[in-house]
């Protein structure tokens, strides 16, 4: 079951306008960046769903983190959706839109960001209760300017871009003032090299660094 309410979730992402997200087969290791995202400030981490151990590693993430809003991404149908929720997830993401996924998630309370990579899509998603459509991939679709250009006729969508957002000063800025309400970073913010050092200190550095320049971008 969610430890944390639908609206907290979407107020913790949009309120930090960062959501890390990342995969680990080795729980120790998938639990020292869980606390190294928490330390750097990042309220919510989303754990994608890419191994065959996702489901076990996730539950001990899960029941490590007591105020890190853990969620899961890659989740491509409601099967898989409501497994993980049954072990704690406290949101869905997907590389899709399910509307079987929505109507699970809209059920149980539970926050679903799909993945959408056109306004028609957007717009779908949001007629079965999306409030924040994630734009995938955000690079490919079309980047900054697909945001800017959708939130034209539709301003009152939540868009949070992955895939293309780099942990840079400027990439974030972009993505930020093109009216991203959040955006997502991977293998840009825990890095493989960070991981195989264990260097875990790096990861939440540049977590707290990437917050930062996603305040510094909404204030200017």
């Amino acid at each position: 079951m969610a430890k944390f309410d639908r609206l907290s979730v979407y107020q913790a992402m949009l309120g930090a306008g960062l959501v890390p997200l990342f995969y680990s087969s080795d729980v120790a290791e998938a639990k020292s960046v869980a606390a190294a995202c928490a330390e750097g400030g990042a309220p919510v981490l989303e754990f994608t769903n890419r191994g065959e151990k996702a489901l076990g590693v996730f539950a001990e993430v899960v029941n490590a983190s007591s105020k890190l809003i853990v969620g899961v991404g890659s989740v491509l149908d409601a099967p898989t959706a409501a497994l993980f929720i049954a072990h704690g997830a406290n949101f869905i993401v997907g590389p899709v839109f399910n509307p079987e996924v929505a109507r699970l998630c809209n059920r149980r309370k539970i926050a679903y960001l799909p993945g959408c990579g056109s306004a028609s899509e957007i717009s779908t998603a949001e007629e079965y209760g999306v409030e924040i459509a994630k734009v995938f991939p955000g690079e490919s679709v079309g980047g900054p300017g697909f945001i800017k250009a959708v939130l034209g006729p539709m301003p009152w969508s939540r868009l949070m871009p992955t895939g293309g957002v780099e942990a840079t000063q400027a990439s974030i800025r972009e993505w930020i003032k093109a009216g991203a309400a959040c955006v997502g970073l991977g293998s840009n913010l825990v890095r493989k090299d960070w991981l195989a050092a264990k260097d875990y200190g790096a990861v939440r550095d540049c977590a707290k660094q990437c917050l930062a320049w996603v305040s510094e971008a909404r204030a200017k």
